[in-house]
């Protein structure tokens, strides 16, 4: 990336140039120490996308790119993929198809994930590119300035149209992947409105703030709404046999630009499906 300097920097050194372009002291400490930074006349060329060694062997799996541009990439997650290995030597997560990916089109990157869906939940998962965007997206996460919107299905009907579920989530200590409710549990904030309700289902959009492990699941369980084929947490897998919950859009400000951003997601077959199955039943078209 080439930027033309003021004036008033046309005789300054590199390390004082870094210092009024709008990057993180940390980033532009470290361009600046691997000759990142090079002044040509009077601009200066930032190598902001050095090339970098691939952590995880490439899989390839034919990628739902959503959105992408030099500093990100977004995909939309398949259920029954993991968004990285959660154990050594694991093969075929969503890590290793996104290394494929930037083998197959030339792009030297690290797989840099910024949030997880679980393993059987859809929907939009963000990467960074490069450092600078890895920094922009971690910080943006830590302010809750990534927007993460989810439509999903829960059994029962709820009584109120739109609500706050305020319940703090900790581990279940006699289940070691299971989450539960607990006064000693970690802040947890879920925001939800019901779309459109069935017989014994309700659609619901749902909104984080915080974003614990599995938090929308306990949180619906926690209000006996468990989502529909969530046996974990108490659902039925009567229509569908995974979890009805999927990652409908992704909203975020661009690392270089500000610009806002957002990533919309399908809703997959089987959720479609389900919806049909209930409207169905209920005597609706």
């Amino acid at each position: 990336m080439e930027l033309k300097l003021p004036d008033f920097l046309a005789g300054a050194p590199v390390n004082v140039i870094l210092k009024h372009i709008p990057i993180p002291a940390k980033l532009s400490g470290k361009l600046y120490s691997v000759g990142g930074a090079v002044k040509q006349g009077g601009s200066i060329r930032l190598k902001l996308f050095p090339n970098e060694k691939p952590e995880f062997p490439p899989d390839w799996v034919d990628l739902n790119v959503l959105y992408e541009d030099d500093f990100t990439l977004v995909v939309n997650k398949p259920a029954g993929v993991e968004v990285h290995p959660s154990a050594q030597g694991q093969r075929g997560t969503l890590a290793h198809a996104v290394a494929a990916y930037y083998e197959a089109t030339g792009q030297n990157c690290r797989v840099r994930h910024i949030h997880r869906l679980d393993k059987e939940t859809t929907g939009p998962v963000l990467y960074a590119k490069n450092e600078l965007a890895h920094y922009e997206f971690d910080k943006a996460m830590r302010e809750k300035q990534i927007e993460r919107i989810y439509i999903a299905v829960a059994e029962g009907a709820f009584e109120e149209r739109k609500g706050t579920i305020e319940a703090p989530i900790g581990q279940d200590r006699h289940h070691s992947t299971r989450r539960r409710v607990s006064e000693t549990g970690e802040r947890a904030v879920t925001r939800f409105e019901v779309v459109e309700t069935f017989a014994d289902h309700t659609l619901v959009r749902l909104r984080l703030e915080t974003g614990r492990t599995h938090q929308i699941r306990v949180h619906l369980s926690h209000i006996n709404h468990p989502l529909a084929g969530d046996g974990m947490y108490g659902g039925t897998r009567r229509y569908i046999h995974r979890q009805a919950l999927h990652g409908e859009k992704l909203v975020w400000r661009h690392p270089w630009t500000g610009e806002r951003m957002e990533a919309k997601a399908p809703m997959p077959d089987d959720m479609v499906q389900l919806l049909r199955d209930l409207r169905e039943a209920d005597g609706k078209r």
